[in-house]
């Protein structure tokens, strides 16, 4: 099926959120202006890269998580980014074939990549709704085709409310999207964070001031309380919100964390 129609027009004086994501994953899909907030980040906060490093890790492993532990088949993913080596439904259809991705995205370089995920096999979809606007998304035709909401879902904002400076809280937003999943639907989101300790405290603000007035312009470090707000009414999957890095690692942590590491924090929850 095609991409829904969205401008074609690629901005390259403005960074954009998912091409700086990119930059930080070493990608290619990127251009000056999206590799300059990743050095100002860096001059603050020189292992930088881990951000993004730890949230593209902790999706990985909640992916794999819900398709072995649950039986969710069908995954929304908001604000899906550019295509890496691991994505979701590479993830989830390696566990269980039958899995159902449709991704959300209107970044214009995004939605051209999305066509070549489309190519790559008929249970992976793209929208092109606003993430930020959960009526457009929950109302989206490509949405509601693929996505049975008579049936769980895992429903993924991974690395993106950090990124909504708009008037409406981000409290409400998630709370329309939980609102629309039927009982024993699971919920992810990381997000950016501040300890509220003098040690890393300082460092999240600092880099929050970087990514706030960068070419990007945004980027909330928030509390533990106001990121635990984003689950609203939901379940708590064990250990609850916690650094990226250690939401049920791969192994052992034999290194200890970076400082940086500190700074974004992620969580899955059951809607009972």
């Amino acid at each position: 099926m095609p991409v829904p129609k969205a401008p074609v027009h690629i901005d390259t004086t403005k960074a954009s959120i998912a091409r700086v994501y990119d930059a930080f994953l070493n990608g290619k899909d990127n251009y000056e202006i999206d590799r300059e907030v990743f050095r100002r980040v860096k001059s603050v906060a020189p292992e930088a890269a881990l951000l993004a490093y730890d949230n593209r890790a902790f999706l990985i492993r909640a992916t794999r998580f819900i398709a072995s532990q649950t039986n969710i088949a069908q995954y929304l993913d908001c604000g899906s980014g550019l295509p890496t080596a691991e994505n979701t439904h590479q993830v989830a259809q390696r566990i269980n074939p039958e899995s159902k991705v449709v991704y959300v995205d209107n970044d214009p370089v995004v939605i051209a990549h999305g066509r070549a995920l489309l190519e790559e096999n008929d249970q992976t979809h793209f929208s092109a709704a606003d993430i930020f606007e959960p009526e457009q998304v929950l109302q989206d035709e490509v949405v509601r085709k693929y996505i049975d909401f008579n049936e769980p879902l895992a429903l993924f904002h991974m690395g993106t409310i950090h990124h909504y400076d708009g008037a409406r809280s981000p409290q409400d937003i998630m709370q329309t999207y939980i609102d629309a999943l039927p009982s024993g639907s699971y919920v992810g989101i990381s997000h950016f964070y501040d300890p509220q300790t003098d040690e890393y405290s300082e460092l999240a603000r600092r880099m929050e001031d970087v990514f706030v007035h960068s070419p990007m312009g945004s980027g909330v470090f928030r509390t533990r309380a106001q990121i635990e707000g984003l689950f609203p009414g939901l379940e708590m999957v064990q250990p609850g919100v916690v650094e990226c890095a250690r939401w049920w690692p791969d192994g052992p942590e034999l290194k200890p964390l970076d400082p940086v590491q500190y700074c974004i924090v992620g969580g899955i929850a059951r809607k009972p």
